[in-house]
């Protein structure tokens, strides 16, 4: 039995929409990574961008369990010496970038490179319910239903 491997013709992508409200930031980012990646569906290649497109609605109600909101530290460096910088969650939900937060979460469980980059530019995240892709029709997909740990 030879092993199938997907073509770029052949990949069909979907539309699904995840709404983020007091959903726990791991468990989103970890479902959303798999699939942006693909690796839901039975058809999945490593090295093809078959993974759908994501619509993820009301990031600045996305939880955090525990003490991470205040304890969790993001850090970045300037390129200058002595230029690192760090931030915490509630830093940057104040600074209204709680998109940023699941974009990083999801980012880490995606691999470098290049195909990693197509795959993460693929998820678009909104702070509210409000976003541009009605036309799509996106499929919605309950974090609840899959599991009860999911949302807080």
């Amino acid at each position: 039995m030879k092993t199938y491997s997907l073509k770029k013709n052949d990949i069909k992508k979907k539309w699904l929409i995840i709404d983020a409200k007091n959903a726990v930031l791991g468990r989103l980012a970890v479902l959303s990574a798999n699939i942006l990646r693909g690796k839901n569906k039975p058809e999945y290649t490593p090295n093809q961008d078959c993974g759908d497109n994501l619509i993820i609605i009301n990031s600045d109600h996305v939880a955090l369990k525990g003490k991470k909101a205040d304890n969790k530290i993001y850090y970045r460096h300037t390129g200058f010496p002595g230029g690192i910088k760090d931030t915490t969650p509630n830093k940057m939900k104040e600074n209204n970038k709680s998109d940023e937060i699941i974009k990083l979460a999801i980012k880490r469980m995606i691999p470098s490179g290049p195909l990693g980059r197509q795959q993460l530019s693929n998820c678009k995240i909104y702070r509210d319910e409000n976003h541009k892709h009605e036309a799509q029709n996106p499929e919605i997909i309950s974090l609840s239903e899959l599991n009860r740990k999911n949302v807080i």
